[in-house]
Formats: C-alpha cells, structure tokens, sequence
C-alpha cells in the first residue's frame, strides 16, 4: 500500500499563490497516475489536476491557468502550485494514486488532505 503526505496549505488572501506537495512511499510512484482533488464544505469531492506517467496534464477549467501540477519521480513528489488564489478555491485538497498511468484509471490510495484557505 502506498502512503501519500501532503503538505503546504494554509490561509492566504486572494491573488496569493501557495504550493502544496505530496511524498509517496513504495517504488511503483513512477509508473502510476497521481492527481490532486479537493472538497469544500458541502460540495461533492472534485478532480483538480491530473498528471500521467508521461507528464500529460490534466485540469479543471475553474483552475487552468492559475494551477500547474508537477512531478519528480526521483524524489517520489508531486506538487500543485497554485496562483490567483480565490476565496471559492477554499477547499481540503487531497492528493491521490491512479492505478495506472492515467487520471481516467482507479485511485488507489488518498492522502490525509490539507486545508486552503482564501480570504478576500
């Protein structure tokens, strides 16, 4: 079982960036699918960013050009920097596995999830 941490939310105001990132543990980082989602209070958990083994990318359209996903399979990470911060990005943001080597496949495991919190 892989253990994914998050790790770098907080509160800002909006218009400021923040950068989170996501350790994995296990040797099967490189070859799986990870992705970011996030769940505000009373809404449904929704995909954010995806990002392939290949490094394809994925994003919702409430974040592009705003949010870039990242990976270094070397350090077994994946960060999500995030810019033009809103008040509705507010949300718990959770990193997450894929199975296989795409964001269309199963999750497989889930972090423990950091808050963001936008002030306007």
């Amino acid at each position: 079982q892989v253990q994914l941490v998050e790790s770098g939310g907080g509160l800002v105001q909006a218009g400021g960036s923040l950068r989170l990132s996501c350790a994995a543990s296990g040797s099967i980082f490189s070859i799986n699918a990870m992705g970011w989602h996030r769940q505000a209070p009373g809404k449904q958990r929704e995909l954010v960013a995806g990002i392939s083994s290949g490094r394809s990318t994925y994003y919702a359209d409430a974040v592009k050009g705003r949010f870039t996903i990242s990976r270094d399979n070397a350090k077994n990470t994946v960060s999500l920097q995030m810019n033009s911060l809103k008040p509705e990005d507010t949300a718990v943001y959770y990193c997450n596995l894929y199975r296989g080597n795409t964001w269309n496949s199963l999750i497989t495991s889930w972090g423990q999830g950091t808050q963001v919190t936008v002030s306007s």
